[in-house]
């Protein structure tokens, strides 16, 4: 950022890329401003610092002054930096789709996710939650993945996430297919041992052997479960749907204590008051959030790799995820995102807004009343 605005200074025309706020700037736009000198009749320019509320965050430029187009894709515009050191959050990508079944491409998901999330803004208009006035935030970059070799990739994320969870940082990660929540389930498990998981998806992924494999998208859940990593009376799957392998396709998670909400049960309905018995279960364990796209109906997310008729909304995903506030979140991650079958783009935008909402219901979030 500083050094696009350096380059505009350069060209003499910094007073027409940065206008005066009318009012208090740190308030609006997420950053606090200094005046320059005055140059022309609309007045002094301001130069963001990056400072908030009179502590040093990590502050997307607004696109008020910056545009949007403008500098390298990061997830909301956030500053870059090679490690989870110093952070409370990061942002970060796991670049596979070696274990999908089906249609490919969700390597490319996290960068048609960033390159998408730069319509974010610093504020959540419906929660007023100001994520970066609470938490340092970057993003982190992608896990250095092996795409010829899947349990060589999954050696790599989990070691990647022991050291950024070794440092109190809560990852927030962007898929890659769904292979990925097993890795990261191990070391977050070796961190505050078995964690309670929300898990939004139109599959169980708790298949245990496809097509002579053990690892791939469709059986995380199910080694999760074998060596003890989730508190499985406190494992919720929403949104389950499609045809199965077997009249009833969730009956092993039903026999593990999962609670299995079929997507039947969202229709035509807010889930509200799912989320409150879900908030009540989970207590103040520390609690893992799975968001596969898919989980959403194809019309409104097309572009992923395994999509299936008759799906939850994007407002009932946004009250998923809202109704985690106040919940012990410990790690987040939205997968299987495939931008070869986004044409238009939206799917990869509306997993940027869900990755922006999962980091605005973390603890320690600033709400505004």
């Amino acid at each position: 950022m500083l050094s696009v605005l350096q380059h505009v200074r350069n060209r003499g025309d910094i007073h027409r890329a940065l206008r005066p706020c009318s009012r208090n700037t740190e308030h609006l736009y997420g950053f606090s401003a200094t005046r320059t000198e005055t140059v022309d009749k609309r007045g002094p320019a301001i130069t963001p610092s990056r400072t908030c509320s009179g502590k040093r965050y990590n502050v997307p430029p607004s696109a008020e002054f910056v545009a949007r187009v403008s500098g390298i894709a990061t997830m909301g515009k956030l500053p870059y930096q090679n490690t989870a050191d110093g952070l409370d959050a990061a942002f970060i990508g796991v670049p596979i789709d070696t274990g999908t079944s089906n249609r490919p491409g969700a390597r490319f998901g996290p960068r048609q996710i960033r390159a998408e999330s730069a319509m974010l803004r610093a504020y959540n208009s419906g929660t007023r939650a100001a994520p970066y006035e609470s938490l340092m935030v970057a993003d982190i970059g992608d896990v250095n993945v092996n795409v010829y070799d899947l349990k060589d990739t999954c050696k790599r994320i989990r070691e990647a996430y022991r050291t950024i969870m070794a440092t109190g940082c809560i990852p927030l990660t962007m898929g890659g297919d769904h292979t990925i929540a097993y890795p990261i389930l191990q070391a977050s498990a070796e961190k505050y041992g078995p964690v309670c998981l929300i898990h939004v998806d139109a599959h169980a992924d708790t298949s245990d052997v496809v097509l002579g494999e053990k690892i791939g998208h469709g059986t995380p859940f199910r080694r999760c479960v074998e060596e003890g990593l989730l508190d499985c009376k406190r494992v919720v799957q929403i949104g389950l749907r499609g045809t199965g392998y077997s009249p009833d396709a969730y009956e092993w998670s039903r026999a593990q204590g999962f609670r299995v909400v079929q997507v039947e049960e969202c229709w035509f309905k807010s889930l509200a008051s799912l989320m409150a018995e879900v908030r009540a279960q989970m207590g103040s364990r520390p609690v893992y959030l799975s968001f596969d796209i898919d989980a959403l109906d194809p019309a409104f997310a097309p572009g992923t790799g395994t999509p299936e008729i008759a799906g939850l909304t994007p407002i009932q995903g946004l009250e998923i995820i809202r109704g985690c506030r106040g919940l012990n979140l410990v790690g987040c991650d939205l997968v299987e995102v495939s931008p070869p079958y986004d044409t238009t783009g939206n799917t990869a935008l509306t997993a940027a807004n869900l990755l922006f909402e999962m980091m605005c219901v973390l603890p320690k979030i600033k709400y505004y009343d």
